[in-house]
């Protein structure tokens, strides 16, 4: 059973009854993501998120590991674009003691000046490493060139320059903005009464200031482009992408079986032809990168230097493919059970449950129950996914990032069409 509540200060309480879970996990989301920076302060968010692990008014940073350790529980972080997250899970019995930890975290953290530069260190190499790591960069190039000039273009972890520049006053009076009760939601799922949560959180919570809601900027429009970075690497990295829908579309069912059948899988349309058929690569595959009122279809692959061009046309001709050619009833209907089937095995995980429920408090402002969701993809039709297919990959929004031993001009724009 679901259920939800809104505290005096603004705070979602959202819940769901799993009688024969032994476990609870909880989750702290809050809209602090890199969208909501200024480019000046980009990664501040990610660092307002490691500085409250480092420390409290009653808890050492050895302190709040020993206690989650303790009770054989979880207790951990990330931060996206659009918010960040702080969740425990724990035995069902456990759970005011997840409550106080995540309370104390978020409320009494110190950011003691000599642990902001430790940690400045530690984000600094976690940014090296990215640079290192060129699958993980070549996707970060591609926001920045997809979304310019729009704070969703903006790297979660920042820049070495911008991480180095920002100052433990910057910290706290970012996390005093964006740490308040209207944009803050709590998800709890596994062996719980939904009162006692909504307790213990107004208990735990009652100091967390209402705020303000504070609207986010809009996006102008997605940027054609083709952009080379020259790096000596044994494998060209690529990411070619275009609009796909916000995460509240009417149409997002049939936009992630889109995604299924053309990347999403061992069985889908790219993975066969690139890698099965042709040995062009060996990872390949495609993603639909969603967010509050935008969203874009990726395409990743890593391939030999000689071999990108051919591999960029091959993406091009399956693209093609889904705007002029109507999918199979039975490649329809293979991309409905995978996502029925991976949603369903999902549901078996508190954590997971926990993750959806907030999602869609986030997303859509409801709970959407399992029958529904099973029911928007058994919607979809033939039609459905070849005219959404011509609605997003249009030339004017395609955009292709490389990043090894290519040169631009093996990549004039003029080729990247569609028609």
């Amino acid at each position: 059973m679901v259920q939800s509540s809104t505290l005096e200060n603004g705070i979602r309480v959202v819940t769901e009854q799993i009688s024969a879970a032994h476990s609870v996990a909880i989750g702290f989301w809050v809209e602090s993501g890199s969208r909501h920076e200024k480019l000046s302060e980009n990664g501040i968010s990610h660092f307002v998120e490691h500085m409250l692990f480092k420390g409290t008014d009653r808890r050492s940073a050895q302190d709040i590991a020993r206690e989650i350790d303790s009770v054989g529980g979880v207790l951990n972080a990330f931060t996206g674009r659009e918010f960040s997250c702080y969740f425990a899970k724990v035995l069902a019995k456990k759970l005011p003691l997840a409550i106080d930890l995540l309370s104390d975290i978020v409320l009494a953290s110190v950011f003691d000046p000599d642990e902001i530069e430790k940690e400045r260190r530690v984000i600094l190499q976690e940014i090296h490493m990215v640079e290192d790591t060129p699958e993980d960069l070549v996707h970060d190039l591609f926001s920045q060139s997809f979304w310019e000039g729009h704070p969703l273009g903006l790297s979660v972890l920042g820049t070495a320059d911008t991480v180095g520049r920002i100052s433990r006053e910057g910290l706290l009076g970012y996390m005093s903005e964006r740490y308040c009760g209207k944009s803050i939601l709590i998800s709890a799922a596994g062996d719980l009464v939904h009162q006692d949560i909504v307790d213990e959180v107004a208990a735990a919570f009652s100091r967390v200031p209402a705020g303000s809601e504070r609207p986010l900027c809009p996006l102008h429009n997605y940027r054609r482009c083709v952009g080379v970075v020259e790096k000596d690497l044994e494998q060209v990295h690529l990411c070619l992408g275009t609009r796909a829908l916000p995460q509240n579309h009417p149409k997002r069912f049939a936009a992630h079986i889109l995604n299924t059948l053309l990347g999403g899988s061992m069985s889908s349309r790219l993975f066969q032809t690139v890698r099965e058929e042709r040995g062009l690569a060996y990872s390949i595959y495609s993603y639909l990168h969603g967010h509050t009122d935008a969203g874009g279809l990726v395409i990743y692959a890593g391939t030999a230097p000689e071999d990108a061009s051919e591999v960029v046309n091959l993406v091009l001709r399956e693209l093609r493919r889904l705007k002029r050619e109507t999918v199979s009833d039975e490649e329809l209907r293979s991309a409905k059970e995978q996502l029925k089937g991976n949603l369903m095995l999902s549901m078996e995980s508190t954590d997971s449950r926990m993750t959806r429920l907030a999602k869609n408090e986030i997303y859509l402002g409801k709970y959407l129950s399992l029958r529904e969701v099973l029911r928007g993809f058994d919607r979809v039709t033939r039609e459905d996914l070849r005219d959404l297919a011509d609605y997003m990959l249009q030339d004017e929004y395609l955009n292709l990032q490389l990043l090894g031993r290519v040169r631009e001009s093996e990549f004039p724009s003029d080729s990247l069409n569609l028609s």
